[in-house]
């Protein structure tokens, strides 16, 4: 029996390219021929993905594909017309209203991609949101088989040590704030930097600011980015870029508290991680952040920038609070153990190869 993947890129500290290789493991251990196609893949992940045009040669009736969607591309046409038995993952396509001032060719492909989503209702045998808000929007355009699939995260990796270099940087003494996520309108970046402005002005001027994610292909918002760094004279503010995955342990060691002010979010990651590593979370209520965090962090009901200021330095400076917020993290964690994941994922693939 071949359970195989398919997904529009195979990219290096991606969480989805980093769930997919997760879910390979689990299926190869069991007892499932398993491979990654797809239309992109890093260099640094070479050898690990096929092209997805090659599918042809493994596509059979007796055999499982599994989608990853999550934005709009030839790959999702080609799944749609396979023999194979269908699992379509979603992974929910930011709505393109973000990325009209910023990146226009993703502002169409989000557009094209939640298009798409309406097209293939009844070409599925499941379709898995890996949240309860995404599996809602599935719901809501007509699928009727579905399920929710956690994103599947290893928590051993985060046992390994942090960049030695990164560490000596960013653990200099000075109060951490860190938000963890690609440089895009919805993250909210410019929300984040403003009450980094109030934290350091009114209650700790020895503070950091590490923004840590990829802004390749975002440069026109990162630019507006550091605009308004310059306008509210800030300093130590850190953008970090993509970085390795060392590096990124090294930025959530550093960290105070984890601050997450998106707007929209079909599951949360980097929340999950802060949780793993210890970190407070301090986050929004918007999309999925709230199912995300289970009960445990500190949700967000508006966004009220001087609060939030001293809501971070009342986590750092009272010590039986944050050790009240980490217990719930700890708590909150419970859901994304990995055989937990991996065993809902082999009994959907179950489900679907039983008919």
């Amino acid at each position: 029996m071949e359970v195989h993947q398919l997904a529009t890129s195979l990219t290096y500290g991606d969480a989805i390219s980093d769930e997919m290789l997760e879910i390979q493991s689990v299926l190869r251990a069991a007892g499932f021929k398993s491979e990654i196609f797809t239309r992109f893949c890093d260099p640094k992940l070479a050898g690990l993905a096929h092209d997805f045009r090659e599918y042809w040669q493994y596509s059979s009736r007796d055999n499982v594909a599994i989608f990853h969607f999550s934005i709009g591309s030839p790959v999702s046409r080609l799944f749609f017309r396979l023999p194979d038995k269908k699992i379509m993952i979603y992974h929910n396509i930011t709505p393109h209203e973000y990325f009209l001032d910023c990146h226009r060719i993703l502002a169409r492909e989000c557009y094209k991609g939640r298009l798409e989503i309406k097209l293939f209702v009844d070409k599925v045998d499941l379709v898995l949101g890996d949240s309860e808000f995404n599996r809602q929007e599935l719901e809501a355009v007509g699928y009727r088989r579905t399920g929710v699939l956690p994103i599947l995260i290893n928590f051993e990796k985060f046992k390994t040590p942090p960049d030695p270099v990164a560490r000596k940087i960013y653990n200099n003494g000075r109060k951490t704030i860190l938000f963890v996520g690609r440089l895009i309108p919805n993250k909210k970046y410019e929300d984040i930097i403003k009450v980094y402005a109030l934290y350091k002005r009114y209650f700790e001027p020895r503070s950091q600011l590490i923004l840590a994610g990829d802004y390749r292909g975002l440069e026109r918002y990162l630019a507006g980015l550091l605009e308004l760094v310059d306008r509210l004279k800030l300093q130590d503010v850190y953008f970090t870029g993509h970085i390795p995955f060392a590096e990124l342990r090294a930025c959530y060691e550093a960290a105070d508290v984890f601050l997450s002010l998106s707007e929209h979010e079909g599951f949360g990651v980097p929340i999950v991680e802060a949780f793993i590593q210890d970190v407070p979370v301090v986050a929004f209520k918007a999309g999925a952040v709230a199912e995300t965090m289970n009960g445990g962090g500190v949700l967000l009901e508006r966004k009220d920038f001087l609060s939030i200021a001293a809501l971070i330095d009342l986590i750092i400076r009272d010590d039986k609070l944050r050790s009240r917020i980490l217990a719930g993290q700890r708590k909150a964690l419970e859901k994304y153990r990995q055989e937990k994941i991996a065993s809902l994922l082999l009994n959907y693939i179950d489900q679907v190869i039983k008919g």
